[in-house]
């Protein structure tokens, strides 16, 4: 796993569930402390997120006998820059 994930709310591969709450991560503190990391960066972020995602949808597969997982919700959406 590549990039920087601030603070203490980090994911547990290959479940991916965050250390500190053991929600589905990125789960809300995370999301939020990455916002903040990347409040001046939001496509470096979209692009870690995205690595992340791919990472997470093989290790969930790999658990679920080989089943496509799709987290696309769970890593993007909540990160897209807001629109006017």
């Amino acid at each position: 796993m590549t990039g920087v994930i601030p603070g203490r709310h980090t994911p547990l591969p290959p479940t991916w569930l965050c250390r500190v709450d053991a929600h589905p991560w990125p789960c809300g503190e995370a999301k939020l402390a990455l916002l903040a990391k990347y409040a001046d960066n939001r496509p470096r972020l979209l692009t870690l997120l995205a690595g992340w995602k791919a990472e997470a949808e093989d290790h969930l597969a790999s658990l679920d006998s080989g089943r496509p997982v799709d987290v696309t919700d769970r890593f993007l959406t909540w990160a897209r820059p807001p629109t006017d």
